[in-house]
């Protein structure tokens, strides 16, 4: 899936959006990437003149790169994928301009509507960042 058939499963918008592509894999994993351009909006003042892509980020892509393992429930009119936790996060590289940042998604526990999966993000082979979230698929506008 590129960006724009992306945009059918997930809410996220520019400049939110932070998948280029996704698959959901066989096995009942996805891989997604993400190229930054260096132009983003988190990069403006972390850090000026040495850019860096923030660990809060960074979990964010993992968790928009699981939606495409719930593409049938993300398709529903209403519905929104709001994070409830993250767990044993851990961040060994860091990522800059120009880094292709591949993210691996595998579930862990499903009991909808919550979800728990384990995300690993990787740029040229090398780990970057791991660690296990949680999330809700839950009608929008609940509180």
């Amino acid at each position: 899936m590129n960006r724009e058939e992306l945009k059918n499963i997930l809410p996220h918008r520019e400049p939110m959006l932070l998948v280029d592509e996704a698959v959901r894999n066989e096995d009942g994993t996805a891989t997604a990437y993400y190229l930054v351009r260096g132009d983003e909006y988190f990069l403006q003042g972390h850090f000026p003149g040495n850019p860096i892509v923030p660990g809060v980020i960074q979990c964010e892509m993992m968790a928009q790169s699981a939606c495409v393992l719930f593409e049938d429930a993300m398709k529903s009119e209403g519905v929104l994928p709001v994070y409830t936790g993250i767990d044993k996060v851990r961040f060994r590289g860091m990522i800059k301009p120009g880094d292709r940042i591949r993210i691996d998604v595998k579930p862990l526990r499903s009991c909808p509507p919550m979800f728990t999966l384990h995300g690993e993000l990787t740029v040229g082979g090398k780990r970057c960042a791991s660690g296990d979230f949680s999330f809700a698929i839950v009608a929008a506008g609940r509180e």
